[in-house]
């Protein structure tokens, strides 16, 4: 006779413990190895999870979000229970929005990579959804003290336990289709959902919310960007840092978010409901409404590191599943940090890399995003040994992935292990966040000496960085702020970072950013410093939306934004990182330039074709008759750019003349010859609203043959005619 559980319950099996005899809502069966997480079978809900050194699993179910314990434990180490390292059960009688975890048994050996510990709850690594729980550390129950070694670190008396949450899929997507902006049309806005609208003057219904950011809509169209990159959306440790912080509030809050606790799910505190797994139904209306108006949603992945840190580090998840799996390990078992943060996944091992397609996989087919930017990307073409790999597997797949095909891959292609990989990146599909492009067109309009060339190779999309590997100006994601750094404001406000709220002494964050001050460290009521601070943030603007490649635009620098100099504000979920949408209005002239640039680069889609200039499309020259001073002190120059020679030519593709002076004096420019007569698309130099015109209001030149560009201004002229 067959005495396996399965056998003894007529094909089910009450395979736990926790509810009075007789009385529990749950049958159990073995259940499916694939896939991984939880899948609604109709005949119950399937229960999968890899871990390959385990020794035992058990499935928690709780009643709700404030049980502390468990009404039902399902023991995956009965037979049937496991297929390889996968361990499983089909579970009837399981509801929406159940609450569930996992406790793991196994060696404590960190000497050779394990670091199981049965008294943590664990996360399921393919959580839809996760809601934390305020509760005292459990112990080890019916006799298993055994199974935690000795040597296993105490615990804190009270901690952050999560528990995982079984999810509904569906959702009425109304048939909005993707909008699918062709790279050359693509204008990115990069963004902190909670930062966006946090702030009283958002005005909105929904703050710091998924539902928040449809209220900005209206903006964001206005403004004319056509996809917002969202910094981190999924699940994270927001107090990550709270041994660290002031006592006034008991810690650092994390608020950008770059601690991944659950990759699948979208992060609780965006949601404007808490704990009922309503952030991923909101996640999918945001993505809804922008694809209605238009606009592309963009993710940056953070697939470096976890939450859990190094050694001394929480665990949520990975961790206390398979720690010699999932993250980077010496021949001591101590982790490598090739991310600055304590631990390093180990992207190459073909356990992870299959998570992190399913992932990647999951956010387009499920969530309907158009495209990633990956969080220090070069570690994601490391090997097992943080070895750079060429033709890395991870980076292979993502790019050839059939269901991956048309969304779009950004790298930020560089890690903190040394690796900068910028115009090199491995791959043709891949876009890389070009730091060259910000850092050289500061410099040139800072007025560092020597910067002529540079600059010039950045505005005609960094050839010198990505032609030779067969790429193209699409390649290169041009930026002269991102979340990392100065908002543009602070740019041209602050010599130096102004960090000291963060904790660490003002030693953090960059030192060199390639800034100025005018002379005033700050705000400053002087008008002549002012006029100053707002031209040459005309000028930064205008050189990222006239370069060819993909302009990306940091949100809050359309209306000057400022963190007061903090140059790292990952801790400041405050008035420093918060938008005040009170600027809008008080630097209005800023952002009419932003959207008539956005607009003008839409009218002159020669700027931003994908190609490079040939010396037939581009001709550069000096002030006056002379040759450009490409290395020397000369800090002007100009270029005619000749619009598409093709029988369908249009008004649209008129020739363009560019003409740049990063000096303090005036310089004057002989014009191309030609018959036809000059218009002025924007002037620098000149006071609004004479500093960039509509279309339809391009003024005549008066004189075809000269223009005299004021110091640091920059001019854009247009005409109609064959050159």
């Amino acid at each position: 006779m067959d005495d396996s559980p399965s056998s003894r319950h007529g094909g089910d099996t009450t395979a736990g413990k926790g509810c009075p005899p007789g009385t529990s809502p749950f049958r159990v069966s073995p259940g499916h190895a694939a896939p991984l997480g939880v899948q609604d079978c109709l005949d119950g809900f399937n229960f999968a999870i890899f871990s390959r050194h385990a020794e035992r699993v058990e499935l928690l179910l709780f009643e709700d979000m404030r049980s502390t314990s468990p009404m039902f434990r399902i023991d995956l180490g009965l037979a049937g229970h496991r297929t390889g390292d996968v361990w499983h059960a089909l579970v009837d009688g399981v509801h929406w929005g159940q609450p569930y975890a996992y406790r793991v048994y196994g060696p404590w050996s960190p000497e050779e990579g394990h670091r199981f510990d049965s008294r943590r709850l664990l996360v399921d690594p393919s959580a839809l959804a996760i809601t934390p729980v305020i509760q005292p550390l459990p112990e080890p129950h019916d006799g298993d003290q055994d199974t935690v070694s000795p040597n296993a670190p105490a615990g804190p008396a009270v901690v952050g336990d999560m528990r995982s949450l079984v999810v509904e899929r569906h959702f009425d997507w109304q048939r909005i289709p993707r909008p699918r902006t062709p790279w050359p049309r693509t204008v990115i806005y990069e963004t902190h959902v909670r930062g966006l609208t946090m702030h009283p003057s958002a005005a909105v219904a929904h703050p710091g919310t998924f539902l928040g950011v449809i209220e900005k809509i209206p903006h964001f169209r206005q403004l004319g960007v056509t996809a917002v990159e969202l910094m981190p959306v999924q699940a994270f440790d927001a107090w990550c840092e709270r041994r660290r912080g002031p006592p006034a509030d008991g810690g650092f809050r994390n608020y950008w978010g770059y601690d991944t606790i659950a990759f699948f799910a979208p992060h609780g505190p965006y949601a404007t409901r808490q704990g009922g797994g309503d952030e991923v139904k909101e996640f999918k209306t945001m993505v809804r409404e922008l694809h209605r108006a238009g606009i592309e949603v963009i993710l940056d992945m953070v697939f470096n590191h976890t939450a859990e840190g190094g050694e001394d580090g929480p665990t949520f998840c990975f961790r206390g599943f398979d720690n010699a799996i999932w993250y980077m390990l010496d021949e001591q078992g101590r982790y490598l940090n090739f991310s600055g943060c304590g631990n390093t996944l180990n992207c190459n091992h073909p356990v992870v890399r299959d998570f992190i397609v399913d992932c990647l996989r999951y956010w387009v087919r499920e969530m309907h995003v158009d495209g990633f930017r990956f969080d220090l990307a070069s570690i994601l073409g490391r090997d097992e040994d943080g070895n750079l790999v060429q033709n890395a597997p991870l980076l292979e797949r993502i790019a050839q992935d059939p269901i991956l095909r048309s969304v779009k891959l950004i790298a930020e292609a560089w890690d903190l292990g040394g690796a900068y990989q910028v115009g090199s990146f491995p791959g043709q599909r891949w876009a890389e966040w070009n730091g060259r492009f910000r850092d050289d067109v500061r410099r040139f309009w800072r007025g560092d000496p020597g910067m002529t060339g540079a600059f010039a190779s950045r505005l005609c999309g960094s050839a010198d960085l990505y032609q030779r590997s067969g790429k193209e100006p699409v390649n290169s994601i041009n930026f002269v702020t991102c979340h990392d750094g100065f908002t543009l404001n602070d740019v041209v406000s602050y010599n130096a970072r102004h960090n000291g709220s963060n904790g660490v002494g003002n030693c953090d964050g960059d030192d060199e950013n390639y800034s100025t001050n005018y002379g005033t460290e700050g705000p400053t009521a002087d008008p002549v410093t002012e006029r100053c601070r707002i031209r040459h943030i005309k000028n930064l603007l205008a050189t990222l939306f006239l370069s060819r490649g993909v302009p990306m635009l940091l949100g809050g620098d359309e209306f000057r934004r400022t963190q007061g100099g903090n140059n790292n504000a990952w801790c400041q979920d405050n008035a420093i990182s918060w938008y005040d949408w009170r600027l809008l209005e008080t630097n209005s002239e800023i952002f009419r330039f932003v959207r008539e640039m956005i607009a003008l680069r839409r009218r002159y889609p020669v700027l931003g074709r994908d190609a490079f200039y040939t010396e037939n499309d581009i001709t550069w020259f000096g002030p006056g008759n002379q040759a450009p001073d490409w290395d020397g002190p000369t800090r002007a120059l100009a270029c005619l750019i000749r619009q598409a020679e093709a029988a369908n030519a249009s008004a649209s593709d008129r020739s363009l003349c560019l003409l740049f002076n990063a000096s303090e004096s005036p310089v004057e420019f002989c014009l191309p010859p030609g018959d036809d007569e000059w218009r002025v698309a924007v002037d620098t130099g000149a006071e609004p609203p004479n500093d960039v015109f509509a279309a339809a209001d391009e003024p005549l030149l008066s004189d075809r043959r000269r223009f005299a560009l004021r110091a640091l201004s920059l001019a854009v002229l247009s005409h109609c005619a064959l050159i």
